[in-house]
């Protein structure tokens, strides 16, 4: 041991500082990878929000059911310094394979932008989501355990310490990885079209993902390694199960009733055990309401993300990504976890009140229950402003004239007059049942009538540029997954050639005479793009820039002739950009991160404090479990509640928890505090009692050596 001594750094054993080093790029990886891929899953696989929070949550509450398997590998079989390393070696491939999975031209033959075959890239990264999850999972309950098992005993304040500096390397991983990656997400990057950059935004939390297997590999002569101690939880499962069988098979009134259903074991296990194992299931019990705590929690990176999408981000000069929202979380984290230890907490003490753990964890809860009320008005003030979408039965037309005369459009129940190249200000909304005829005239010319299959729930744009001239164009990329915080653009074409317009990396490849290109979609900010055409003259300049694009607007281009010759642009706005600021989000995160402090860290502290020592691995699993099982609460409430309003989805959440609120308030009352340190002493003074009668017969065997447990 003398080596291990003089390998101190500050009083700490060398070794932790690799562990702390390799958590930290380890949770970088994670919530960098995390962060974005609710986006992802809306934005490259276009599935619509219920969709993807479905995946989301699946893959979240993977993440918190694979610990339990880690733990298990860890002290059956390989212990803790080969778990860790192996599975991190599964971990970083999952993260190379998710981030291969988003490259674009994987499969884009055609090069048109778009991926030919998506199930391709939607089993790779389901693949890679599987692997993940199975990593970060499995190293989950290793790695802090394998930092204490590096203090001696005598270090518990160090030790403590440590975990302190354990849980800020989490937050500072978290926080400048959700920072980061959604500013590489909105770069634009492809070999022949450029798209959002989700290869380079996957790929650098793998690279940190191999560089934390590096470090953790690096500091392996330093490590105290101990054999695998056997699997505690097994021995525990089978205690249980001996115990509910024996209780079972002895169930007549010939047998005396026993204090506590475990006290059935006693045929078999020791008391020592069967005591351990009842202050376990006293916790276990308290842990039933606490998954709904975390089906609130984890909707941050799905529900509130996708909201934010439907926000603008504008805040001062800055413009804020819908993924980097989750960055005020980190952030005040770093900043509340000392405000509640050193001040709010001392100051409830001094007031006199008893502010117990299970009362801040009601307390928790309750904050969170708030929040999602506040993230309910929220939403209702970005539903005002949000595009009217057709519904199933309903149609919507917008008409643009591209001629040079004025038109009288007469549709079901309204004329519009239109000028030469001008629109209609907005959609209007028809019964497709109803739509009976539209006509179009124009002084001292027939009247010709549209005929077109409108399709209903969906957006038209009705081109006409001479009485008996006409296009119906659908917007089938319009739709509402398409407005969240994508920037649309389409060109229409008033020149008698194809032209062709190049925009930031992108193509819109031969539009022709009098027609309109589809949408793509852009990351804000002010663009330039180049129009060619047989039909421009070489003196003519083919450049032009857009204005600033907003989040979640969408515009049409008209190029047209300017004086007979040269090319000139018209812009007309299809969806006005997001005006909800995303800084409206910062309360509903506050309100939640406060209850996180008061619940999650606690929560923590007293599962620690209420365990006996060697079962804080199975109190750690059964944690973990809430959290898994919070993702898959949220799952089925999604599913099941196919709200048309997500403002109802909130306020179910919200009532949901709160009822649980009450019940868990109501369970806290009557659990009692135990010091299992004592409970264990007494067994140890009992068992040397024991050795010394059985050394010594002639002493009477004292009355309190059978101690009432």
């Amino acid at each position: 041991l003398g080596m291990s001594k003089s390998q101190g750094c500050f009083g700490y054993p060398l070794s932790i500082f690799f562990i702390v080093a390799n958590e930290f790029c380890e949770r970088f990886s994670y919530y960098g990878m995390r962060g974005i891929l609710i986006l992802y899953f809306t934005n490259f696989f276009s599935w619509d929000d219920n969709m993807s929070t479905a995946i989301y949550h699946t893959f979240v509450a993977l993440c918190y059911l694979t610990p339990i398997l880690g733990a298990l590998i860890a002290d059956s079989w390989l212990g803790k310094f080969k778990t860790i390393v192996s599975l991190s070696i599964v971990y970083t491939i999952g993260q190379a394979v998710i981030s291969v999975s988003s490259i674009n031209d994987l499969t884009d033959h055609n090069h048109d932008g778009t991926p030919d075959s998506l199930p391709v890239h939607v089993a790779l990264s389901m693949i890679g989501l599987a692997l993940i999850a199975l990593g970060t999972g499995g190293i989950k309950p290793c790695v802090s355990a394998f930092g204490g098992d590096q203090f001696e005993e005598g270090q518990e304040k160090r030790r403590n310490r440590f975990f302190s500096m354990f849980y800020l390397a989490i937050n500072a991983g978290s926080l400048l990885s959700t920072i980061i990656t959604p500013m590489l997400r909105v770069q634009q990057c492809g070999i022949h079209s450029k798209q959002a950059c989700y290869p380079l935004a996957f790929g650098v939390p793998a690279a940190l993902m191999a560089v934390s297997l590096i470090v953790f590999i690096l500091g392996s002569g330093m490590y105290k390694k101990f054999q695998p101690q056997g699997n505690i939880m097994g021995k525990v499962a089978r205690c249980i199960h001996f115990a509910i069988k024996n209780r079972f098979r002895h169930r007549s009134k010939a047998f005396p009733k026993r204090e506590h259903w475990l006290d059935w074991a006693k045929e078999k296990y020791d008391e020592r055990l069967i005591s351990q194992i009842k202050m376990v299931m006293r916790v276990m019990f308290l842990y039933i309401p606490l998954p709904m705590f975390w089906a609130l929690f984890d909707q941050q990176g799905s529900r509130w993300t996708l909201q934010a999408a439907t926000m603008s981000g504008k805040i001062g000069a800055l413009e804020i990504q819908p993924d980097q929202m989750q960055t005020v979380n980190a952030i005040l984290i770093v900043i509340m976890v000392p405000i509640f230890d050193a001040v709010l907490y001392p100051l409830i003490a001094k007031c006199g009140l008893n502010f117990t753990s299970l009362k801040k964890m009601t307390v928790g809860m309750f904050l969170a229950s708030l929040a999602f009320v506040v993230a309910a008005i929220v939403q209702v003030e970005i539903d005002k402003t949000l595009p009217v979408f057709p519904n199933g039965n309903e149609i919507q037309i917008k008409v643009l004239n591209i001629g040079n005369t004025t038109m009288n459009i007469s549709l079901p129940g309204e004329m519009v007059t239109l000028d030469s190249l001008s629109q209609t200000n907005a959609y209007m909304t028809f019964d497709v049942n109803k739509l009976t005829s539209i006509n179009i005239s124009s002084p001292g010319s027939p009247v010709t009538a549209v005929t077109d299959d409108f399709k209903q729930g969906q957006r038209h744009t009705l081109l006409v540029w001479a009485p008996n001239h006409y296009r119906v164009v659908k917007r089938l990329r319009l739709k509402k997954k398409e407005n969240k915080n994508q920037k649309g653009m389409e060109f229409v074409n008033t020149f008698n050639e194809l032209i062709t317009v190049t925009m930031s990396g992108k193509i819109y490849a031969n539009v022709s005479s009098n027609n309109a290109s589809n949408y793509q979609f852009f990351p804000s900010g002010v663009k330039g793009f180049t129009i060619s055409s047989t039909e421009i003259p070489p003196q003519c300049q083919p450049n032009f820039n857009t204005f600033y694009l907003e989040f979640g607007s969408a515009y049409t281009y008209l190029v047209r002739r300017k004086n007979g010759s040269c090319p000139d642009v018209q812009s007309f706005e299809d969806i006005s950009a997001n005006t909800v600021n995303m800084a409206l989000q910062i309360p509903q995160y506050f309100l939640l991160t406060c209850g996180e402090v008061v619940f999650s860290v606690t929560g923590l502290e007293f599962s620690y404090s209420q365990a006996p020592s060697n079962m804080k691995s199975v109190l750690q699993a059964g944690w973990l479990l809430t959290v898994a099982i919070g993702n898959i609460i949220v799952l089925i409430v999604a599913g099941a509640g196919q709200f048309s309003k997500q403002w109802a989805e909130y306020i179910l959440f919200a009532a949901l928890l709160l009822v649980v609120c009450i019940i868990f308030a109501i369970m806290a009352r009557f659990y009692t505090y135990i010091n299992p340190a004592e409970i264990e002493a007494q067994f140890d003074e009992d068992e040397k009692k024991k050795s010394l009668e059985n050394s010594n017969p002639y002493i009477m065997s004292g009355a309190n050596s059978q101690t009432e447990m």
